[in-house]
């Protein structure tokens, strides 16, 4: 029996009943694994870039005995699929920007993909600035705190086939004093922003407190690029402070 942690539990849970997925970076093969024990996918792809990785895959799959709907590949991000193979793809536990990376590389290989459950560790901001600009609607947000670090999880699908999202990045005024803008929403999430938790609060306190660091050491510059720099990143945490102290105004319970 797989037992997975909670971020791939909450992935695993957004994948729809029969689908056929490709798990990109797949860690074991877990996810597709345990899908295929529980009779949710119909098939199943790990794809791993490296030979290391891709025979943990395989051991995986031999020894959960799923090798009859799961395959392992080794190839560069959806190099392992064809067109039309799969209808859902999951890309966890790597950064915002490779995940978009990934995607763009291998967009051709998206025809007939219905719907994509993406996990970045960082640079969230980044796959929601290629869903935007690439016809996928963001359908949804999650996020969660395991082991001390705090996740997001988002799901998306082509604009032909969900909701479009067309007002999701609008600007607009926060309980009427604090502008929200369409980069706020791509950085802090247009559904996580709209209906705050703790766990998203605690997130952006500790995304100043980088951002602080960060200047700190901006400071002991002397050159006049990074007093621009740090200028330009003080004036992003101050906008960041104003939303959160007027979202836990609201939400004092957040505190």
């Amino acid at each position: 029996m797989i037992r997975l942690s909670e971020r791939l539990q909450r992935i695993a849970e957004r994948v729809p009943s029969g689908g056929k997925l490709a798990d990109i970076g797949s860690d074991h093969a877990l996810l597709p694994a345990y899908l295929a024990i529980n009779g949710t996918i119909s098939r199943g792809i790990a794809g791993e870039v490296n030979t290391g990785p891709y025979e943990a895959a395989s051991k995986q799959i031999e020894q959960s005995g799923v090798g009859h709907k799961v395959q392992a590949r080794l190839g560069d991000g959806l190099a392992v699929i064809q067109p039309g193979e799969v209808n859902v793809i999951t890309i966890a536990g790597m950064g915002g920007s490779l995940i978009s990376s990934i995607l763009e590389a291998g967009k051709e290989k998206l025809s007939g993909v219905e719907l994509l459950i993406l996990q970045p560790n960082v640079g969230e901001e980044f796959v929601r600035e290629w869903l935007l600009r690439s016809n996928w609607s963001l359908q949804s947000e999650q996020i969660l705190e395991e082991d001390g670090k705090i996740y997001e999880i988002l799901t998306a699908q082509p604009k032909q086939l969900g909701a479009s999202g067309d007002g999701l990045y609008e600007p607009f005024m926060l309980n009427g004093e604090i502008s929200v803008t369409k980069q706020d929403l791509l950085r802090m999430g247009p559904y996580l922003l709209r209906n705050p938790n703790p766990v998203w609060i605690r997130k952006w306190e500790s995304e100043l407190a980088k951002l602080a660091q960060i200047c700190r050491q901006l400071s002991r510059s002397e050159h006049t690029a990074s007093r621009q720099k740090e200028q330009e990143i003080r004036e992003i945490m101050q906008h960041i402070e104003e939303v959160l102290a007027c979202l836990q105004k609201v939400k004092p319970s957040f505190n």
